[in-house]
């Protein structure tokens, strides 16, 4: 947590209890602090929403910290966060593990997300296959004109092992969805701390290639065109929806059992018509969405 956001929530929680800094807190007024913590991925669209409905309920403060999904359900299990945020599906060991700590965690899906891959503007490679990935993250291809491309070496990123993107790919590409497989990522990978970062490298090497979530998508670098089967497609709002984009996934929220107070609260504003256009406004597809809807 920054500087400035400590400072604020010292303010905030002395302001409530004195019963508001010069201001009176009505009785059954909803008040109080919430933690989450977790998925890189969904930080900047939880940011959002939490600003959105503080202003909503100006006595209850929401502090939002990232460091990767795998840092939030520990969090959870731990009972240091109210909710976590995370890219991936909470694993069986995780839930165990939880049980025996008296949490039970709850999941909510809040938004879908497609996994984009992304290349350098310059790289003229438009599309791949899941196959071609999976070469690629491996090592086992290791230059770019095996594919067409330049003659140059393939550099490879990857976020970091706590992070529940790097474990999506590692499950959907590097083993290939084989429950059994213990491919790994090449040696060579770099492990880059959040998806910002590897958009920065992407964007300054030619031969990288990496992968996030479609809110980093930008201009400054180019998302390829995937293909699993027959057709190829992009990590957009209609193919994640229809679900031909082959690296679409939910995205998720888990508290201990079902919230209750002001937890509860901030749980229905992040599914509700608030929350959701915040997730939509960060680059995300809504829970319930239409094609109609997303395109008007």
């Amino acid at each position: 947590m920054s500087l400035r956001s400590q400072i604020f929530l010292i303010i905030t929680l002395a302001c409530i209890a004195l019963s508001g800094c010069g201001e009176s807190i009505e009785p059954n007024e909803p008040q109080g602090f919430i933690q989450t913590k977790g998925s890189d991925t969904m930080v900047n669209a939880v940011q959002m929403v939490a600003e959105e409905f503080m202003k909503e309920y100006p006595h209850i403060f929401v502090a939002v910290t990232g460091g990767g999904s795998g840092v939030g359900i520990a969090s959870l299990i731990n009972k240091t966060c109210d909710v976590a945020s995370a890219s991936r599906e909470i694993k069986p060991k995780e839930i165990e593990m939880a049980l025996k700590r008296g949490v039970n965690p709850k999941e909510f899906v809040v938004a879908y997300d497609g996994v984009a891959v992304i290349v350098n503007k310059n790289n003229p490679i438009n599309e791949l296959t899941i196959d071609d990935l999976h070469r690629i993250f491996t090592g086992k291809t290791t230059n770019w004109k095996e594919f067409g491309g330049k003659d140059m070496p393939i550099v490879t990123l990857s976020r970091e092992v706590s992070s529940g993107t790097h474990m999506y790919i590692k499950e959907e590409v590097i083993q290939l969805g084989g429950k059994d497989s213990k491919a790994e990522f090449s040696p060579g990978t770099l492990l880059l701390t959040s998806s910002q970062a590897i958009v920065e490298e992407v964007t300054g090497n030619e031969a990288a290639i990496g992968y996030l979530g479609m809110g980093y998508l930008s201009d400054r670098t180019k998302a390829l065109r995937i293909g699993r089967g027959q057709g190829f497609y992009a990590p957009d709002v209609e193919d994640v929806l229809k679900k031909t984009y082959p690296l679409s996934r939910p995205l998720f929220m888990y508290t201990n059992g079902e919230p209750q107070g002001i937890t509860r609260l901030l749980i229905d504003f992040i599914v509700g018509p608030t929350g959701q256009r915040q997730f939509k406004e960060a680059g995300f597809v809504p829970v319930g969405a239409t094609v109609a809807q997303q395109q008007q």
